[in-house]
């Protein structure tokens, strides 16, 4: 405020000030607001009959994401003063700020004051419902949206698709997509993702094609699901459609959103020319969440020193920049590099609760025991930052890799919050690689009641009586399955070979070239042989003992997924070329082993990313140290 107040507002009017709170909130000018907001207190004219102020500033406080301050004010305004404004101000801060919870009871305490509901509220409802995934408060909510006359407003129709898409729930978002009266580009968008998301990308191109207009959203989702699924020439086909026919100049969201889908499926092929095209059309400094999302993209796709080049280039950094590297770098196993950058990162930025996840990640995959513990005991004392359930998860874990299950089993029993199933099967995981089967059993017996449906927990211990020699209680928790109707989650492993997607499965002989890959694969299986690889039997589970059995037994690790991706890429590459592998859950031991021997029997680097990290297998070693 660079105007004397008495000569700006000389008659102190709610009337004259209420404008210039509402531009306040248009411009995110909280500064000037909170100014507007003193000189209201000190004059008394928020206690001015009807004049509205409070509600103004409230608007003001939300729309600026102050959501303690907008919260205060609501508190204060009498409800005979609140309309319906009011409220779902309050809501979209709370849906914004990622506080869901917090939406849905601002509804409920709605419905309990009988204040008015209107197609706004209802649309907050549904955002909210959509982030929890609460198909349960969403069904009923519909029921209110019908029963209220509110099925015509599309805006709430788009809400209600939006909730049963995210949900999973695709012929419920078609049903209400089918009765719409009046549908908009939004309404189709909505579609579009909901389809991709769950019935895949055949589906959701037909809907694309179906659209009577697309805008840059429905192209960038379309785009991203080809790009996401391992469908990269169909995603660069519409990508040029888009860029060279028509025309349309991609924003950053657009950009972000497409190094985000390749760094999903590890191409780093239309990630590079995500990285061109941002360099030509944006200059050579990039928006800094452009920057960071591309440094992001090359270290999930397994290029980590080419991340840390970005890194090292940007212009500007925050702290969600240095997450990204610090989270690239704990994945790759680099946690001293990961623990030499965080003094270097404070002096820049202040760490926030994700960084602490990062740091704590970096010590677990690298068996920095005392470090790791240190930043943990240090969340609070020195950075003010109350533990979360994901840092006690990396600690347990932390604890748990290094064998020290006693201690991991007592933080959890000291955890001021409930255990949940990242924590509880990250120290189930560790009894697996310790042998502890009577710890297992009791952590199995919680975990079936968080997620009954959840296979690997099963598969792990019933891993586990094999390894201990009792191979009739593996083949009967397996059959516990079975009997539920619950199937394993199949191993994938992925390989882009000239900008195509290659997916194997255990066993797969549906690849074009699975002729040349099985002679590849026996060929190399002699090969390792011959250097020492005798295969891991212990853990497959086979009715009976006999010979035949235990041949079988080794076929089947033969053609694990990653193998036959392996044998794929020595047959499809140069020699000498990197092999960069991507598997969907993770690495099993005996592929473990094969593949640093392949390393070294081919002389190829070997970069395998499972579901927790990355293994580089290079001359016979892994960067992860057998430590995984």
């Amino acid at each position: 405020m660079k105007w004397p107040i008495l000569r700006a507002f000389p008659s102190f009017s709610p009337r004259y000030l209420r404008p210039f709170i509402r531009i306040c909130a248009q411009r995110s000018a909280l500064a000037t607001g909170k100014k507007l907001h003193a000189m209201v207190l000190a004059t008394g004219l928020s206690t001015t009959e009807n004049s509205f102020l409070l509600n103004t500033l409230l608007h003001l406080y939300a729309s600026c994401g102050d959501i303690s301050s907008a919260q205060k004010l609501f508190d204060e305004i009498p409800h005979s003063s609140k309309d319906a404004a009011d409220w779902t101000s309050l809501m979209s801060s709370f849906s914004r700020q990622n506080r869901p919870h917090d939406s849905l009871l601002l509804f409920a305490q709605m419905l309990e004051k009988g204040a008015e509901i209107d197609d706004v509220a209802m649309v907050c409802l549904f955002s909210a419902c959509a982030w929890l995934r609460d198909v349960g408060v969403g069904s009923q909510a519909h029921g209110r949206v019908v029963k209220m006359g509110f099925e015509r407003r599309v805006k709430v129709c788009n809400a209600l698709m939006d909730m049963y898409g995210k949900s999973g729930m695709v012929e419920e978002m078609r049903r209400v997509f089918s009765e719409m009266k009046e549908k908009n580009v939004v309404s189709w968008t909505v579609v579009l993702d909901g389809v991709l998301k769950w019935e895949g990308v055949s589906n959701g191109r037909q809907v694309f094609d179906d659209m009577p207009h697309c805008n840059e959203v429905a192209w960038t989702i379309m785009i991203v699901g080809y790009v996401g699924n391992g469908f990269s020439k169909e995603g660069f086909l519409l990508l040029s459609q888009i860029v060279f026919h028509l025309g349309i100049k991609l924003n950053y969201i657009t950009l972000c959103s497409l190094l985000s889908a390749c760094a999903q499926s590890g191409d780093v092929a239309m990630g590079r020319w995500v990285h061109v095209y941002g360099l030509k059309m944006m200059g050579m400094e990039m928006d800094i969440m452009g920057e960071t999302a591309l440094l992001d993209m090359y270290a999930k796709c397994g290029r980590i020193d080419t991340a840390i080049k970005v890194f090292e280039c940007m212009p500007r950094r925050n702290v969600v920049s240095w997450n990204a590297l610090l989270s690239g770098l704990a994945m790759h196993g680099r946690g001293q590099l990961v623990i030499n950058m965080f003094p270097r990162m404070i002096k820049e930025v202040m760490p926030d609760d994700l960084t602490f996840i990062a740091v704590l990640s970096a010590c677990s995959h690298s068996g920095m025991i005392d470090q790791g513990s240190y930043y943990f005991d240090s969340l609070q004392s020195v950075y003010g930052i109350t533990p979360k359930i994901d840092h006690y998860a990396c600690m347990v874990d932390l604890l748990g890799r290094a064998g020290r299950l006693e201690e991991a089993e007592t933080l959890i029993n000291k955890m001021p919050i409930p255990p949940n199933e990242v924590v509880l099967g990250s120290l189930l995981g560790s009894c697996n690689s310790h042998g502890k089967l009577q710890l297992a059993e009791r952590l199995l017996q919680k975990l079936i009641l968080m997620n009954p449906r959840n296979t690997e927990y099963h598969i792990l211990l019933s891993n586990m009586y094999a390894l201990a020699g009792k191979p009739d209680k593996a083949s009967a928790l397996r059959k516990v399955l079975k009997t539920k109707g619950i199937s394993k989650v199949p191993g994938m492993s992925s390989i882009h070979v000239d900008g195509q997607l290659h997916q194997f499965s255990a066993g797969d002989k549906s690849h074009p070239k699975t002729r040349e890959i099985y002679i590849m694969l026996e060929d190399m299986i002699q090969r390792l042989q011959s250097a020492g690889y005798v295969p891991n039997l212990s853990a497959q589970v086979f009715p009976g003992d006999d010979a035949g059995v235990e041949l079988e037994k080794e076929q089947a690790l033969f053609s694990h997924s990653e193998k036959l991706a392996v044998c794929f890429g020595l047959l499809s590459t140069e020699p000498g070329k990197p092999l960069y592998i991507f598997k969907n859950i993770r690495i099993c031991r005996d592929c473990h082993a094969a593949i640093k021997i392949v390393s070294k029997i081919y002389d190829r680097e070997i970069i395998v990313r499972d579901r927790n990290r990355f293994h580089r297998f290079k001359q016979g070693s892994c960067s992860c140290s057998d430590f995984w």
